[in-house]
């Protein structure tokens, strides 16, 4: 791939998106791995590490995996070669411990009401500097009837905006102040199974619910750290008392 191409664009607008990032027999080799795991690990995990749009009785709903390298194939997943360059070349500077921070799983199930808020995932993870990427492969057709991800571009080069609780499992906080000067600026972005996209950490992004009676809306993600990232750990408390007392709200226990 032209890492100094994709490297330019995801300066200037805080995403870019891969085509057909994995060779077929890589997708394919994770994909079987991910069926695996939502199979036999899944139904063991505790709820704070598996989300439903209703609940566990209803394993449809399926709707966000977290800690997956709790399973020996995602471990090592997270030092995945390709992944790994794509990411370096992104921030410019060596992965914290050669590594993706964690592998996590992300659906909309058919129909769910619930959409993806307007965020900057550096209010969760509190880095200074921000020199964090987040990548994202889509392993469904993905457009807005099953509700694709929509980027305002060149909002990673302004301040981390103010957030408030959000009341949605698994992202607990919204840009409180999100308008329509931004939503205007939105950009869907459609992808095929294999494409990935990626986004800087103050990249605002969002997404609708889905509206397919019949489409999924599943994809895999990594997070990527730079070595000159430090943790604000005021501000990490800060999110973390916010996420317990969204848990708390909604009856989620460890």
């Amino acid at each position: 791939m032209n890492f100094i191409a994709l490297k330019s664009a995801y300066d200037r607008d805080g995403y870019i998106v891969a085509r057909q990032f994995l060779a077929p027999e890589q997708f394919a080799e994770l994909t079987q791995n991910l069926d695996r795991y939502i199979h036999d690990v899944v139904p063991n995990l505790p709820p704070s590490d598996a989300f439903y749009d209703v609940d566990k009785s209803k394993p449809e709903s399926l709707k966000q995996l977290h800690r997956m390298s709790q399973d020996a194939f995602f471990e090592a997943y997270r030092r995945h070669p390709a992944w790994l360059a794509m990411a370096e070349a992104l921030i410019g500077e060596p992965a914290q411990d050669g590594a993706a921070v964690e592998a996590e799983w992300f659906n909309k199930p058919p129909l769910s009401e619930k959409g993806t808020p307007p965020h900057q995932d550096n209010f969760y993870f509190s880095l200074k500097p921000c020199n964090v990427v987040t990548m994202w492969l889509a392993l469904d057709a993905v457009d807005e009837e099953n509700a694709c991800v929509r980027y305002v571009p060149g909002s990673h080069l302004l301040p981390t905006r103010p957030h408030a609780r959000s009341g949605v499992l698994g992202f607990s906080q919204t840009i409180s102040d999100y308008g329509p000067a931004d939503a205007v600026r939105e950009v869907p972005i459609r992808l095929q199974p294999g494409d990935l996209m990626a986004h800087h950490g103050n990249t605002i992004h969002l997404a609708g619910a889905n509206r397919s009676a019949t489409r999924d809306r599943r994809a895999f993600a990594m997070v990527f750290r730079g070595v000159s990232c430090q943790r604000d750990e005021e501000a990490f408390a800060r999110y973390q008392a916010a996420v317990k007392a969204q848990h708390a709200a909604l009856g989620i226990t460890k």
